[in-house]
């Protein structure tokens, strides 16, 4: 398949998105930061969402807490690894690279919260089905949508190969 190349308009859209995403992720954290007491909560919709202020030292429902140093190392070996993975993608491969752009944006946004605080701030609260799900942020849900894209699109990719192997047969 042809190389097709990069446009000024993606690199706009890549730019234009990690600039929304850090950006609306850090206002959010401030807003909530300068709202809400740390462990202090609001009730959006009762039994289901709320806004509860907590502060992370660790990464996903809390695993890994106090190691600031590892967050650092793994921040960079991603960092590595996303550009790596972006320059291979090819074009088409949209979902992928907009998946890589998420990720990337969120990960820069907790890393800012690393850096300034020595925490990430978290304040989306989900209570589904009686489990009290980890409490997260804008950053958190970039980085989630992020790796679904690059799942789905590799899944289709994959799909693809198969029904030509079978076509093949």
């Amino acid at each position: 398949m042809k190389k097709i190349e990069i446009t000024h308009k993606h690199i706009l859209l890549y730019i234009l998105t990690f600039v929304i995403v850090v950006f609306g992720d850090q206002v959010t954290k401030t807003i909530i930061d300068h709202t809400l007491q740390l462990n202090t909560g609001y009730t959006i919709i009762d039994d289901f969402f709320y806004f509860t202020y907590a502060h992370n030292t660790g990464a996903a429902w809390g695993i890994f807490q106090g190691h600031l140093n590892l967050f650092f190392i793994i921040s960079v070996v991603a960092t590595i690894g996303i550009i790596y993975y972006f320059m291979q993608t090819e074009l088409y491969h949209k979902l992928t690279r907009f998946g890589l752009v998420l990720v990337f944006s969120g990960m820069i946004g907790n890393l800012i919260d690393r850096i300034i605080f020595g925490y990430v701030r978290d304040f989306i609260d989900f209570i589904i089905i009686g489990y009290d799900f980890p409490i997260f942020n804008i950053a958190d849900i970039a980085i989630t949508v992020g790796v679904a894209l690059v799942i789905f699109e590799v899944g289709i990719e994959e799909y693809k190969a198969w029904k030509i192997s079978k076509s093949e047969l």
